[in-house]
């Protein structure tokens, strides 16, 4: 027998496979608003950083468990704020896997959804990926083709993160 996520709160663990449904169908939302932004290829490690971004924003902001088509689109108010240049996104983060985590030890259940977010967290923290010096003087990078110009390497989730703002506001 099949679980959805957070929903096999009997607590009798009988072998079940608990299926982390909550994380899949964030992944899901974001993966669609990124590829309907058309803003890089799925294939890049770009799109994964503002997938893996945009899902974490939507897995966590999930408080209620209400993930739904019909709730998609009452949230987009909701991760454009989250996900705007002037919050502290990552400090949000942080504090929201740190809340589901004592939420999953409390209840004493194994969180599928939540390993999935950790993983995608841990990512985004942890790599690094080349991409344009937007704070570099303007003028400055001598004039040539888009992948000229000073590059400097930036954790994932600082890439991912207005590429999954952007992707938002292109819905």
């Amino acid at each position: 027998m099949l679980h959805r996520g957070h929903e096999s709160t009997d607590g009798t663990g009988g072998g079940e496979l608990t299926v982390p449904m909550a994380w899949l169908y964030a992944e899901y939302i974001a993966d669609e608003l990124l590829r309907t932004g058309d803003l890089m290829p799925p294939t890049s490690f770009e799109f994964r950083a503002g997938r893996d971004a945009l899902a974490l924003t939507v897995f966590l902001s999930d408080t209620e468990g209400e993930l739904s088509g019909i709730r998609v689109i009452t949230q987009l108010e909701t991760w454009l704020s989250l996900t705007a240049y002037d919050q502290p996104w990552q400090e949000w983060v942080r504090e929201a896997m740190a809340g589901r985590a004592a939420e999953a030890l409390a209840s004493g259940l194994p969180s599928p959804d939540l390993e999935l977010a950790r993983e995608a967290w841990r990512w985004l923290e942890e790599t690094e990926l080349l991409a344009p010096d937007l704070n570099a003087v303007p003028g400055g990078a001598p004039v040539g083709g888009e992948d000229e110009g000073p590059k400097v390497w930036t954790k994932a989730w600082q890439l991912g993160l207005p590429l999954g703002h952007l992707a938002i506001h292109l819905f």
